[in-house]
């Protein structure tokens, strides 16, 4: 196939319990459209963090209160960049195309079920994690849903999460609502809404889909407009309200 050119607990804890959302919205750093799709570096902190300063010490507050209930939030994923994202987006629309044998559309419809195009991955803004309970000794991919359900393995982690993850500012992103549109449900993924609330804004009020339409990596050729901008309004912003 040929390339085209191309944050003591108690005392975190009550100042997040004063916090509503609507109140998260106090950010007013201007960020850059290269930034915004992972084009450009930033300062990250925290071994095995990698997320921004504000993010990482509200996760190594909720992690600290997690280690006292007997969980342990060891983040799996938190920032990617461009690059890694679109190394993650070609290697499955290569498997899916050349070695499953399906069309170009159909291989990116079964991308996006779980993985973003590159340059509108949270993940590159520095504030969201995929995050599992390190105590737990799981064989395979950890980030499939029914391991967080019935009898598996993160039910206590995922339960704790439910509790206590948004009085440190983190939200699940990709809610199992039954008519939310776009990713599936992700019970591993969240956001830490402060920062990634006023990102999303900045993000939404660009001109995404002009950009992405002259990006150039594998299945790329393969976009409309019209399928970007469903994408767009369907994958980017049918997510947790509280995260709009």
């Amino acid at each position: 196939m040929q390339r085209r050119t191309f944050i003591n607990r108690s005392s975190s804890a009550a100042l997040a319990l004063a916090i509503t959302p609507t109140f998260f919205i106090q950010e007013d750093t201007e960020y850059s459209i290269l930034e915004l799709m992972g084009k450009e570096d930033i300062e990250l902190y925290g071994k095995d963090i990698n997320l921004r300063k504000e993010a990482h010490d509200a996760f190594v507050e909720m992690k600290k209160a997690a280690y006292k209930d007997g969980i342990d939030l060891k983040i799996v994923s938190s920032y990617r960049s461009y690059d890694r994202q679109e190394a993650i987006f070609e290697r499955k629309f290569l498997k899916y195309t050349d070695d499953d044998g399906m069309n170009p559309t159909d291989a990116i419809d079964k991308i996006i079920e779980y993985s973003t195009i590159p340059g509108t991955s949270r993940h590159h803004w520095g504030t969201d994690i995929d995050v599992v309970d390190g105590y737990r000794k799981v064989e395979g991919d950890v980030l499939v849903p029914h391991k967080y359900e019935g009898e598996g393995p993160y039910v206590d982690f995922k339960k704790w999460m439910d509790e206590n993850s948004e009085t440190y500012g983190f939200f699940l992103v990709y809610t199992d609502e039954a008519k939310r549109r776009g990713f599936k449900y992700e019970p591993w993924h969240y956001s830490y809404a402060p920062l990634s609330i006023p990102m999303l804004e900045q993000f939404r009020s660009k001109n995404i889909a002009s950009i992405l339409i002259r990006e150039d990596f594998y299945g790329a050729e393969n976009f409309t407009m019209n399928f970007l901008r469903s994408y767009l309004q369907n994958n980017i912003l049918d997510i947790n309200r509280n995260l709009l």
